[in-house]
């Protein structure tokens, strides 16, 4: 039980780190923040890992710890559900009606498609 408390705690950390990278790589140095990109990309590669790491795992049947890690860890703290949420509600208190819309729609969509590719690649 401990092991998998800390297998989830440390890709917890290693996760969130890699999404404060690509936030300040995508909104310093490369793209306005207009729309928020980031959270965007780290959701969809995050749908897209998830899947992947659920299939690898079984298919190499990989340690419930190692599972975790890459899931409930990794992914779960390099992907961000609040954040999302926030920039949603940012973008309908600015008035941009039609972005949250895309916004929504294709991060649920793409999301979801990513998972599903994920999971397809590793079979």
């Amino acid at each position: 039980m401990i092991k998998a408390f800390l297998a989830v705690f440390f890709g917890g950390g290693i996760g969130s780190v890699l999404r404060y990278g690509v936030q300040m790589l995508l909104h310093e140095k490369i793209v306005p923040y207009n729309f928020p990109w980031s959270t965007f990309a780290v959701n969809i590669a995050g749908s897209f890992l998830i899947g992947l790491f659920y299939s690898l795992s079984a298919r190499f049947q990989l340690s419930d710890e190692v599972r975790l890690f890459l899931t409930a860890g990794l992914c779960g703290g390099f992907t961000t559900f609040s954040t999302f949420s926030n920039d949603s509600l940012a973008l309908l208190k600015q008035g941009e009606v039609m972005m949250f819309a895309v916004y929504v729609l294709l991060s649920v969509a793409l999301g979801l498609v990513a998972a599903f590719a994920g999971a397809a690649i590793a079979k």
